[in-house]
């Protein structure tokens, strides 16, 4: 079997993911026969990446856009993307993404869905499709709805965050008392969730997939031996790492970004506190043009 050529934009693209150097990526790349995320791993190991910083994004233009129903039981989101930030100002484009965040809120399936899920459905006397590429016309520029969101809350309520350039939002659906408490506690999550850096992945470990942790514990082993540690203390070592690492990409883990001493999980414990009753974060979803 012939190798895979490793041209100089994979090597960029696993830089920017990683931080090492240019020629110990191509290196990995080499070793990986071309697999992005095994060569991420290869570099990991060595000690040499210093994190994979998912970087592999587009560069699209778009908006983000939200709709909630009355009593807060229901809510929709979805990122509509175009080519230039011109276009993104567009009346016709703007007016596009509120109508298909009204329409998600009626007809699009719970949970969080790639666009293609809505488009066959119908909207404005046509296909969703059709409408897109109708306005799409319009402006001379490609369009695409790249993703769709809908939560509909069991108990207590949904909260939104939308950034103000409308690029960003998130959506979170909260179990407890509705009232003054949840909103405040719906607000700083919201804002939690948009501006988290690494971004959470689930709410608590058992959201993360089973072999994402897997392949951390793998590199986790793999440095520490490489680091020479005494055997009776390598296990504890590297259940650290992985603790470590389950925190940073669980939403209750993580340090709250206003202040990173307090925990997501302790702000949400406070807020039960004040409430007099559980609080619970049942989801959430978070939508950045071009990621």
């Amino acid at each position: 079997m012939t190798a895979k050529a490793i041209g100089a934009k994979d090597v960029a693209e696993l830089r920017g993911r990683t931080g090492a150097g240019m020629m110990d990526c191509k290196t990995a790349l080499q070793e990986a026969d071309g697999d992005m995320d095994r060569a991420v791993e290869i570099l990991r190991k060595k000690g040499i990446a210093k994190a994979d910083k998912r970087s592999d994004r587009s560069a699209s233009q778009g908006l983000v856009a939200i709709e909630t129903a009355p009593g807060g039981k229901d809510g929709a989101m979805i990122e509509l993307n175009c080519e230039t930030d011109f276009v993104a100002k567009n009346e016709d484009f703007i007016a596009l993404a509120r109508d298909l965040a009204r329409h998600a809120l009626r007809e699009a399936p719970q949970g969080v869905h790639p666009g293609s899920a809505v488009e066959g459905q119908a909207f404005r006397g046509r296909t969703v499709a059709e409408a897109i590429k109708e306005v799409s016309g319009k402006t001379g520029e490609a369009m695409g709805l790249r993703r769709v969101a809908r939560f509909t809350a069991s108990a207590g309520g949904l909260r939104t965050y939308l950034h103000f350039n409308q690029m960003l939002g998130v959506l979170i659906e909260l179990h407890g008392p509705a009232g003054a408490v949840l909103d405040a506690l719906g607000r700083e999550l919201g804002f939690h969730v948009a501006s988290a850096d690494p971004q959470p992945l689930g709410v608590v470990e058992a959201d993360l997939p089973a072999e994402l942790v897997a392949r951390e514990r793998r590199i986790a082993e793999e440095q520490v031996a490489q680091e020479g540690k005494p055997e009776n203390i390598r296990a504890k070592i590297v259940d650290g790492k992985v603790r470590k690492f389950v925190g940073e990409r669980t939403l209750l883990g993580q340090g709250f970004v206003k202040e990173d001493k307090k925990s997501v999980g302790e702000l949400v414990q406070e807020a039960a506190k004040a409430a007099g009753a559980p609080i619970t974060v049942a989801r959430f979803v978070r939508f950045k043009v071009g990621d």
